[in-house]
């Protein structure tokens, strides 16, 4: 899950959906939270786009130097380097981009030999956060 998590090397998030983390957690670098506050402020503007990473058009171990310098724009992104048993792994690929690019084709093509259940043994959500 570290591995593919690092998808978020590119691409946007939605105000609304990073608003709690730069308002309320502790986990996040000062100067980073509030370099977002000005576009992301307690309540409205919730359409405005930031950054996953800081080269978020550039496919690079940069998105794992931020969860290390605590400027993880999601949470759940925060968490994988937030003390825990995840922390190595994150450091291991903020340290070795040919590490992470290499890891991360290995588990795209696993993920992609997955057989997804279908017909009337899958579903597929209209809703992807609620049950059909």
């Amino acid at each position: 899950m570290v591995i593919l998590s690092g998808s978020h090397s590119i691409g946007q998030a939605r105000c609304t959906i990073f608003r709690s983390r730069i308002h309320n957690e502790t986990n996040i670098d000062t100067s980073f939270a509030t370099s977002l506050k000005s576009s992301c402020p307690t309540s409205g503007n919730d359409n405005n786009l930031s950054p996953l990473d800081s080269t978020a058009v550039t496919f690079d171990n940069t998105y794992f130097k931020d969860l290390v310098n605590k400027k993880g724009l999601l949470h759940s992104d925060q968490e994988l380097f937030n003390g825990g048993s995840t922390d190595t792994q994150v450091t291991t690929y903020s340290n070795d981009n040919p590490t992470f690019l290499t890891d991360f084709a290995v588990a795209m093509v696993k993920m992609g030999n997955l057989s997804p259940l279908t017909g009337s043994n899958g579903e597929i959500r209209t809703n992807c956060r609620k049950l059909n």
